[in-house]
Parts: structure tokens; C-alpha cells; sequence
């Protein structure tokens, strides 16, 4: 069966960086894209980045620049290396499983998702 499960998140002050893990298991990570998503209290979900099965990379634009997505597919794992955050990117980030990013990654419903990981930048 299918998982993926987020790891990484906590509470980190303004300017400073985290690394968010997502790790798969029960199926062959190199045929998906996985992507990274975001909620914040009152919002509606937002798509952040999301890396094709080819390793191709998409960002939003309120994170160019300063997010890095990678995926490992020997370990298994998509990583999401977050650069000099700042408090508006506070929100629950899930990763997700999908077949393709495509032009609509930000807003289409991916297949399969974690459970989120908390995210706080605060002072």
C-alpha cells in the first residue's frame, strides 16, 4: 500500500531554514512526482513545489529562490530544503504522489498524501 510519511518540521525563527523529508514506501517512487503542499490556519491548501519522475522542478512563486526540492529515489525520499523563511510560510506541509506535476500541479488534487508536518516561523 502506498504511504508517504513528512518529517522534519518544528518551530524555527525568522530568516532561519528547515529540511521537511518525505519518506515512501509500498510502491516504486521513481515512476511519481511527488509534491509539496501547504496549509495555514484559515487557508485554503497551496501548492509549493512539486519534482516529476525525471527530476524536472516547480516552484510558486512566493517561494523561488528560497525553497529547494530534491527527491533520492535509492532511499526512497523527496526532500524539501526551506531557505530563509519567513513567518507568512508557517502552515501543516504534506507531501503528495501523483503521476505527473504537469501544468496543474499547484491546484489538482494529488492521488496519495502524508499526514502533514507543523512548519512554525516565529520569533
Amino acid at each position: 500500500q502506498l504511504q508517504l510519511v513528512e518529517s522534519g518540521g518544528g518551530l524555527v525563527q525568522p530568516g532561519g531554514s528547515l529540511r521537511l523529508s518525505c519518506a515512501a514506501s509500498g510502491f516504486t517512487l521513481d515512476y511519481y512526482a511527488i509534491g509539496w503542499f501547504r496549509q495555514a490556519p484559515g487557508k485554503e491548501r497551496e501548492g509549493v513545489s512539486c519534482i516529476s519522475s525525471g527530476g524536472s522542478t516547480n516552484y510558486a512563486d512566493s517561494v523561488k529562490g528560497r525553497f529547494t526540492i530534491s527527491r533520492d529515489n535509492a532511499k526512497k525520499m523527496v526532500y524539501l530544503q526551506m531557505n530563509s523563511l519567513k513567518p507568512e510560510d508557517t502552515a501543516v506541509y504534506y507531501c503528495a504522489a501523483d503521476g505527473r506535476c504537469g501544468s496543474t500541479w499547484r491546484t489538482r488534487r494529488f492521488g496519495s498524501w502524508g499526514q502533514g508536518t507543523q512548519v512554525t516561523v516565529s520569533s
